[in-house]
């Protein structure tokens, strides 16, 4: 059976957390964010935890080897 390829934009805006959790972040990363107020662009880095399950199902089948 060959790898299978990871979804790169997905791999970046998800990760798991130590006890399996998927996490995302809030916003974008680097773009546009000149503009923004400082709590703005702190509120983008933070991770929440993903709930839906059906969103868990496919980032799984996006992103297989996440870590």
């Amino acid at each position: 059976m060959p790898k299978i390829k990871t979804h790169k934009a997905t791999a970046k805006r998800f990760k798991l957390s130590g006890s399996g959790k998927l996490l995302r972040t809030r916003g974008p990363k680097s773009h546009l964010r000149r503009k923004k107020a400082a709590r703005v662009k702190r509120q983008f880095d933070e991770m929440f935890v993903v709930t839906e399950r059906a969103i868990i199902r496919k980032v799984k089948r996006l992103a297989p080897y996440l870590k």
